[in-house]
């Protein structure tokens, strides 16, 4: 839990928005060839020359996306950034720059601000990205966050997600439903401070998932792994909203079915132990949990032996005919519709 403490607090009306906008961004440095203008102008300029370019928006409303009772600025600055740079990822390409727009109520001082902007400026330093502009505004409803990521890439390098074919291998990175898991502890340990302020949580054991959950990472280094392995996505999508969803989409957009392997899901200890704590099944966790921000993705079969063996990379299942549709095939065999159970904001 975040302690409450007396500090200074500077008024963002003391500053003004372009004083605040000046302030909160001075310490951003340059580092992309393609960003030939950044803050301080009436646009940002970016010349990405022969490669084609890449934009997604997110919006992060608080009570919605995020609890500050549990969620430090810093934290939530650095997510916010990655969640949207991993869209980028999720394409094949790189990300280069980003925009951050924020609109904050008045309990909020300048302080806040720059704990949010720190964690903003530590994503944009380890993951190589430009802040080139934003805005700032007021809010009656505590904070709203809206953050464009860009990215660039060769036309010939982009994953969509409607390229998997029947009989393509499904993959995916790292492990999943940690970050889920992460937030049923933090939400569980809230409500225990709610009833006894003096207690203070014990989240030595729960540190793996708790930081999927406050600060996960996006997947970078997926795209440049592949790349070096010589590997050809034929398509791709992160895990934000759930495996079951993210499958889905990808049936969707390409036509096709899907088989996975119950037995196949990467689950990280901590997450089998937590599942078992709150008494919920570890795959329904992995099926619907969502924010872990890994990447999904499918390859023509005749590239396995590139990926065979990779800790990095987990085979899953493989697509199937449409007509067949997405199923979940159990540890005892048994075939399970797949269905979209994942995050949904309204």
């Amino acid at each position: 839990m975040i302690e409450n403490k007396d500090q200074s607090r500077t008024s963002l009306e003391n500053l003004g928005e372009f004083g605040l906008i000046a302030h909160l961004t001075k310490n951003f440095e340059i580092t992309q060839k393609s960003t030939l203008k950044g803050i301080g102008d009436d646009a940002a300029i970016l010349d990405f020359g022969a490669q084609k370019t890449l934009v997604s928006t997110d919006l992060l409303i608080e009570g919605v996306h995020f609890d500050l009772s549990y969620m430090p600025l810093k934290h939530l600055g650095y997510k916010s950034v990655i969640v949207n740079l991993s869209d980028i990822y999720a394409m094949n390409a790189m990300a280069t720059q980003i925009t951050v727009s924020i609109a904050v109520s008045n309990r909020f001082p300048l302080e806040a601000l720059e704990e949010f902007y720190a964690g903003v400026a530590s994503a944009c330093k380890l993951y190589g990205v430009d802040l080139v502009g934003g805005d700032t505004t007021s809010s009656t409803k505590g904070m709203l966050i809206s953050i464009t990521a860009i990215g660039a890439v060769q036309e010939e390098h982009i994953v969509y997600r409607s390229g998997a074919k029947a009989n393509d291998l499904l993959v995916v990175s790292g492990d999943i439903g940690g970050a889920y898991l992460g937030l049923q502890v933090l939400e569980r340990e809230k409500e225990v401070f709610k009833v006894n302020p003096q207690n203070q949580p014990d989240l030595e054991p729960y540190s793996y998932i708790v930081e999927r959950q406050l600060k996960p990472e996006a997947r970078k280094d997926i795209v440049t792994l592949l790349e070096k392995l010589e590997v050809h996505p034929t398509a791709m999508i992160d895990i934000s909203d759930g495996l079951s969803s993210e499958i889905l989409h990808l049936c969707k957009e390409s036509n096709v079915g899907c088989n996975l392997y119950e037995d196949k899901i990467p689950l990280d200890p901590t997450v089998i132990a937590t599942s078992e704590e709150f008494k919920i099944d570890s795959t329904m966790i992995a099926l619907s949990g969502g924010e872990d921000y890994e990447l999904l993705f499918t390859i023509d079969q005749k590239e396995f032996p590139k990926i065979k063996g990779n800790p990095n990379l987990t085979v899953l299942g493989h697509m199937t005919d449409k007509n067949e549709g997405a199923h979940l095939i159990s540890r005892n065999g048994s075939k399970i519709p797949i269905t979209a159970q994942g995050w949904n904001s309204f």
